[in-house]
């Protein structure tokens, strides 16, 4: 097994079809069919059923996707590390953000980071809870923003950042009478959410509110990010729910936000960070992130 096998492999299971994923390795099918049959096969497991309804991982195959994503992870930020070593950068800090965290406020801390520690190379991945959990574990990560304090052992979730919680409406819909709509108003309509694994903590506290109503909501897609949310709440998929924090950063001129007429509709955000004395830079960086948190609430 090498990283040829581990690519096409990871290549195949996130587009779910071999000809699609041999394109994106500019290859022929034909040869990638024979390299995912000889890691199968040194395997000793079936990674992809294959049928009239098309190419499905296997669980053995989900299972192995983490753990193949994981290997790719840390050889990226090997690459980063030395490339900031060789440009001068005294350390590196890896930061992991989930549930599409990145906004105004994340991007004041890392321009005062670059402003006050010149020389500490602080690098974003975005990724899927799951996945920041494991590597705030294992070290692939230093610290992260999450939507989520359900976290396990190891980690410890500060809540940092509160932003209203906003109802994402086409510019056409009825909805836009009320100045703050209620609830079961907003669940009179289909609602456009996004991805329960992409952004589990936001789905998570979202869910919690939505509890407040009196009927469950029709969730009729779930979108990838929250540029895809807003498309496809402009395009009338349905109703939508974002932050203020959100909106401000994405501007879309076909979506208009209203407040919910609902006490408490807040989202949190989490600081994440192992449950450790932490090495002087992270110290730095999370009493900047305390500091920005002092000042929010």
């Amino acid at each position: 097994m090498d990283l040829r096998h581990l690519r096409s492999f990871m290549a195949v299971a996130e587009e779910l079809h071999f000809s699609r994923a041999a394109e994106r390795l500019h290859i022929e099918p034909s040869p990638l069919s024979r390299t995912i049959k000889e890691l199968e096969e040194e395997l000793g497991i079936v990674l992809f059923r294959r049928d009239r309804r098309g190419t499905q991982l296997t669980h053995p195959g989900r299972v192995f996707l983490d753990e193949v994503r994981h290997v790719f992870m840390a050889l990226n930020h090997a690459k980063q590390s030395v490339k900031a070593a060789a440009s001068g950068y005294r350390s590196t800090l890896r930061i992991a953000v989930s549930d599409g965290v990145a906004q105004p406020r994340l991007a004041r801390i890392l321009a005062r980071c670059r402003e006050e520690d010149p020389d500490i190379d602080v690098r974003l991945s975005e990724v899927p809870l799951s996945v920041q959990l494991r590597g705030l574990r294992d070290g692939t990560f230093d610290a992260g923003f999450s939507g989520s304090a359900d976290v396990g052992d190891a980690i410890i979730a500060q809540p940092i950042w509160f932003d209203p919680l906003v109802v994402t409406v086409s510019t056409r819909h009825p909805l836009l009478t009320y100045k703050e709509i209620p609830l079961n108003e907003v669940l009179r309509y289909p609602i456009v959410m996004c991805h329960p694994e992409i952004c589990a903590g936001c789905n998570h506290q979202l869910k919690r509110i939505l509890r407040n109503a009196d009927r469950e909501p029709l969730v009729v897609e779930y979108a990838t990010s929250v540029d895809m949310m807003l498309t496809l709440v402009a395009a009338g998929y349905g109703l939508g729910f974002s932050t203020t924090g959100h909106v401000a950063i994405r501007r879309h001129p076909e979506v208009v936000a209203r407040a919910l007429d609902i006490t408490g509709a807040t989202l949190t955000t989490y600081l994440l960070t192992p449950e450790i004395d932490p090495p002087p830079q992270l110290g730095g960086f999370i009493a900047r992130v305390m500091e920005s948190a002092e000042l929010s609430i």
